[in-house]
């Protein structure tokens, strides 16, 4: 049985979420076509431009990003206390900054009156979904592209695929399963010649700030963060060490690779580090909608009417016997 988006993202369970499209055509879109030789590469830096503008608007953080030549991953965080805290002046504002000030101007008077206050709070609620977020962002890539290329019809192979990230563990595994990509499918041999993933983005802002501060719209690490605010819970160095090490192991079935060797933050996560590994390899292979421990994939599928989620097997082997639910 197949879960209905609304079951599958559950802010209540997580407010992690890793995230999944890919272009319906068989040419290379997003990249360089390998049979007319065209370059679209140019339309790699629409769709970071576009989720970046995006995670500044709504209640949503980019945890991890990587754009390919014919799909994109995210790992998003959705920030319900940031839109909580909005007046209402600011959640109008915001959606104007999306849809522009004429639709807006439609539907809300320039004075707010009491009338129109439930209609704020469903604006205030599409601002922190992630499914508006998607849609927003995939929309406004299609119409450029088929403009762009003078036709008509589908960009996007179907709405998008998401994963409920359930633990530390989970996330951090969607996230170097995100920045690997590149190197898994031999386009970059290390994560610093990664193009278009948020891990190139981290590493070359690093390189040009003393202060240590996060890139534009992604995510803080725990040490680069100067409040008490959303944040990975876990330096900056050590996921760098993390990524290095998980991709210097080769991907059955995948050409790239750099060298061999073992983390040991993973003691941290729970994790055993073949389990590690098998997450990271077989993110989409062998979990469905959800990522994470035994205890909390059974946890989530109880909570929605599935006893046996996708991937409890593998988590069972994969985490430390000891990991408690989140």
């Amino acid at each position: 049985m197949t879960l209905p988006r609304s079951a599958q993202i559950d802010l209540d369970s997580t407010q992690y979420y890793h995230c999944m499209t890919r272009c319906v055509r068989c040419s290379y879109l997003c990249g360089t076509d390998s049979e007319t030789g065209k370059d679209y590469n140019h339309r790699k830096q629409w769709l970071i431009a576009r989720m970046k503008y995006l995670a500044n608007v709504f209640a949503i953080h980019i945890s991890a990003y990587a754009v390919m030549s014919n799909h994109y991953h995210l790992v998003l965080y959705v920030n319900s206390d940031l839109a909580k805290s909005w007046s209402d002046e600011e959640v109008i504002a915001r959606w104007k900054a999306i849809f522009g000030p004429h639709s807006a101007k439609k539907q809300f008077p320039s004075v707010l009156k009491k009338q129109t206050l439930p209609k704020i709070e469903v604006l205030r609620e599409r601002l922190t979904s992630i499914s508006w977020f998607m849609r927003c962002l995939n929309e406004n890539i299609a119409r450029l592209s088929n403009k762009e290329d003078e036709c008509q019809g589908r960009f996007w192979e179907g709405r998008f695929k998401s994963q409920a990230l359930l633990d530390e563990g989970a996330v951090l595994s969607a996230m170097a399963y995100v920045d690997l990509n590149p190197i898994r499918s031999k386009i970059a041999a290390t994560p610093e010649e990664s193009e278009f993933t948020s891990i190139y983005d981290r590493i070359e802002h690093f390189k040009n700030d003393a202060q240590n501060t996060p890139p534009d719209s992604l995510m803080p690490f725990e040490d680069n963060i100067k409040a008490d605010l959303p944040h990975i819970n876990i330096r900056f160095y050590d996921y760098l060490e993390l990524v290095d090490v998980t991709g210097r192991v080769l991907r059955e079935g995948k050409p790239g690779k750099i060298l061999d060797n073992y983390a040991p933050i993973l003691d941290r996560l729970g994790l055993t580090s073949a389990g590690w590994l098998t997450i990271v390899k077989n993110l989409e292979k062998y979990f469905f909608y959800a990522l994470g421990s035994e205890a909390n994939l059974l946890n989530f599928g109880k909570n929605k009417g599935r006893s046996t989620p996708k991937g409890m097997r593998v988590a069972l082997n994969c985490y430390q016997p000891t990991t408690l639910v989140a």
